[in-house]
């Protein structure tokens, strides 16, 4: 079960979560590239949803067998990183969960919401983090963003070259509906009614399959993680349940 973070988080943000897992499930996290301990070779660039594919792709390639299927559970833009993945190689990744990925491209009034993340990043270089981080705190339901887990504050990289291209970046519709019946599009519980949560909406009904509520908020995986790691191996126990098609956008 590979487990894919996303924003400004790294490995630590899955901790309690593997715990739960790893009882069962091979469980492998990682820290994306330029944040905590996956350092950069050369100096910080934007980052794209492709890279950080080939980096989990490579990943698995490296700790699993050629014919070991895997699970892939993605939050925020990781959801970005797990769904390229899955259209990288079918026979590979045997069911993909994607958590409230921010395709904010996919939306109607898309052109606002891109404008709204330029202006994240603009505030970030004229007043620092904290004044773009009340910014942000819009897509959280008007309240703070999360306080997650790190091994080290990864907040400036996310604002300087990641927050902009990750929001910018749209999946391939066409390549992910051949793959559909392995994909959960999935949002939180207590999260539905945010911004953040709005592109799993239109993602799931593309797709034509159900949008699928975990417990909790965005990251709520950090905060239920027993109860979040029981509605992960559901899903992974029955995929072809899990992923049932349908066009009302209910979750379970």
């Amino acid at each position: 079960m590979l487990l894919i973070a996303g924003g400004n988080s790294d490995a630590a943000v899955f901790k309690r979560l593997a715990d739960v897992l790893a009882a069962d499930h091979r469980v492998i996290t990682y820290d994306p590239r330029g944040n905590s301990r996956s350092l950069l070779d050369g100096p910080p660039t934007d980052q794209r949803i492709e890279e950080h594919a080939d980096d989990a792709y490579r990943l698995l390639d490296h700790l699993t067998g050629p014919d070991e299927p895997a699970h892939v559970f993605g939050s925020c833009s990781g959801g970005l990183v797990a769904l390229e993945l899955a259209v990288r190689d079918r026979a590979r990744i045997r069911l993909t969960i994607a958590h409230e990925p921010p395709a904010m491209g996919l939306l109607p009034d898309a052109e606002d919401h891109l404008a709204f993340f330029d202006d994240v990043h603009e505030t970030f270089r004229r007043e620092g983090a904290a004044a773009a981080l009340r910014k942000l705190q819009l897509v959280f339901g008007d309240g703070p963003a999360p306080t997650l887990p790190e091994a080290h504050d990864n907040t400036a990289f996310f604002l300087a070259h990641t927050v902009r291209p990750v929001t910018r970046f749209v999946p391939d519709l066409a390549k992910l509906v051949t793959v559909a019946d392995r994909i959960v599009v999935a949002g939180g519980r207590d999260s539905r009614t945010h911004t953040v949560h709005r592109p799993a909406v239109v993602l799931a009904e593309r797709l034509g399959c159900e949008r699928i509520l975990f417990p909790g908020g965005h990251v709520g995986y950090a905060r239920y993680p027993v109860e979040f790691a029981r509605r992960l191996v559901g899903m992974f126990a029955t995929p072809s349940d899990a992923v049932t098609p349908s066009r009302t956008g209910a979750g379970r």
